[in-house]
């Protein structure tokens, strides 16, 4: 079993969400009836969260990567890339959630390249980079993208690790989980 304890991360020292809220935008908080892809109902322009205080234990737990990994360069501030990234606890993946207003905001300068590279790092250790626009999902690999369409509950991502002239790389697939 997980412990939560162990998945809550810190921001790092200087980082502060400040005007960026594109987690209220991206991610799906059942707890608020927010669905991902839509703005909170609870955000109030210019202002933040209007029920920060009481805000569930799920927006209070998040920090995206850039809160937390003092490396990251400003341009990867949610707000700014239009993209907001985390990691998961379990597989270590990292997860591209992309604001569906700005669908293609992943594949410019100089985000692209930087999650290639991200790929060909994390590929040796059998981690991988999920890029979510809405409900599809793409998986960024260090010689390609191999878009792989909408995961459903038990649907899970199966890959092959192979070796090319170019290095490491591998074939993905999404296997349907059984109904």
């Amino acid at each position: 079993m997980l412990d939560p304890a162990t998945v809550i991360a810190k921001p790092a020292p200087g980082r502060a969400c400040g005007p960026c809220t594109l987690c209220c935008k991206v991610y799906e908080v059942p707890a608020v009836e927010s669905p991902a892809g839509r703005w909170c109902k609870h955000l109030k322009a210019g202002s933040g969260c209007g029920i920060h205080a009481q805000r569930p234990d799920h927006c209070r737990a998040f920090h995206c990567l850039w809160m937390t990994e003092e490396w990251m360069g400003p341009e990867w501030r949610p707000d700014r890339a239009k993209m907001v990234l985390s990691l998961d606890p379990v597989t270590r993946f990292m997860n591209v959630q992309v604001d569906p207003g700005q669908a293609n905001s992943w594949k410019r300068a100089p985000y692209h390249d930087q999650l290639r590279r991200w790929a060909a790092a994390s590929l040796p250790l059998q981690r991988y980079v999920l890029v979510h626009t809405g409900a599809v999902t793409t998986v960024v690999l260090p010689d390609r993208d191999v878009p792989l369409g909408s995961f459903g509950p038990g649907d899970r991502l199966v890959a092959r690790e192979r070796m090319t002239p170019t290095g490491l790389t591998a074939d993905v697939e999404k296997v349907r989980g059984s109904a």
